[in-house]
């Protein structure tokens, strides 16, 4: 009887060991298939032309250093990042304004992730001899009361005005700052930086705004305003008001590739040198905070 039991005791035991190895197995090969499925995550980026540049190169490095990783980046405009980031069609919706400012996008539904400050200026032609405006001229030019760069100080030209199509941060962000409420003046309407960057180069007497990514190329100028230029050291003190936070939008929380791609952004691998190399302004140089409503605080 006794080396009945013993026997039966062994089976026991040698038959748990046996389910006990298949769990242990299954939980690895568990683990193994949802690192394989998360290494091969595909990332779609839609929205913001001003924060494009930086999330399309920050994207290269990024895929680089994590091979099997597809990240895809398109523009757009913010209005379209967030409608398709809420729809669920895109992975992240990238924006030059907050989710609350933007019609028929419930914020509550989408989670913010603040990645970079980008500043805009008032660009012109080259050939304006304009250099400062006050803050309420560069309103009578956007809103269609002064239509010659005489009137400002510049020669006899007419002005031409490139706005940028409605729906756009960037777009948002100047009038914002700038028209105080009232309408801009009917003009052609673009709805990319790049486009209006090559614009605004080729056409005489021409005036738009960009990111400061983009207002360094040949064929134009940045304009001061109330003597104060457009710089990042006045952006981080709210000395030069045209500026926005850089949003990447996630449906819910973010997780998988899209989390750590994110994180990256916010790495010093990103904030101290990709984002400053390209014309941006680290989210940790900021001295002072704005929210949705345009209020600034220290």
């Amino acid at each position: 009887m006794k080396k009945r039991s013993l026997f039966s005791s062994l089976l026991v035991l040698g038959l748990a060991g046996v389910v006990l190895a298949g769990c242990g197995g299954g939980s690895s090969d568990s683990r193994t298939s949802s690192s394989k499925s998360e290494s091969n995550e595909k990332v779609t980026i839609v929205g913001s032309t001003a924060l494009q540049l930086l999330v399309e190169q920050a994207a290269s490095k990024y895929q680089d250093a994590n091979k099997g990783v597809t990240i895809t980046v398109q523009g757009g405009g913010s209005g379209t990042g967030l409608s398709q980031v809420q729809a669920g069609s895109v992975t992240i919706g990238n924006s030059d304004i907050f989710a609350e400012q933007q019609s028929g996008i419930d914020a509550k539904k989408i989670e913010d992730h603040k990645v970079a400050v980008v500043g805009m200026t008032p660009v012109v032609n080259s050939d304006v001899t304009v250099k400062n405006l006050s803050m309420s001229q560069l309103k009578d030019i956007f809103t269609g009361k002064v239509t010659n760069w005489k009137d400002v100080g510049g020669k006899d030209e007419k002005i031409t005005v490139v706005n940028r199509a409605k729906g756009s941060g960037t777009r948002a962000t100047f009038e914002g700052a700038v028209l105080g409420g009232e309408s801009a003046v009917k003009a052609q309407e673009q709805d990319s930086n790049g486009t209006v960057q090559k614009i605004v180069s080729t056409t005489p007497g021409a005036i738009s705004y960009l990111a400061f990514s983009y207002a360094k190329t040949d064929g134009l100028h940045t304009l001061s305003l109330d003597n104060v230029a457009p710089t990042d050291k006045n952006i981080t003190t709210n000395k030069w008001k045209i500026w926005s936070y850089e949003h990447m939008y996630t449906n819910g929380k973010a997780k998988g590739q899209a989390r750590k791609f994110i994180d990256y952004m916010l790495s010093d691998d990103v904030q101290g040198s990709l984002v400053k190399k390209l014309g941006y302004i680290s989210i940790h140089d900021m001295k002072v905070k704005k929210d949705a409503n345009g209020k600034v605080s220290e």
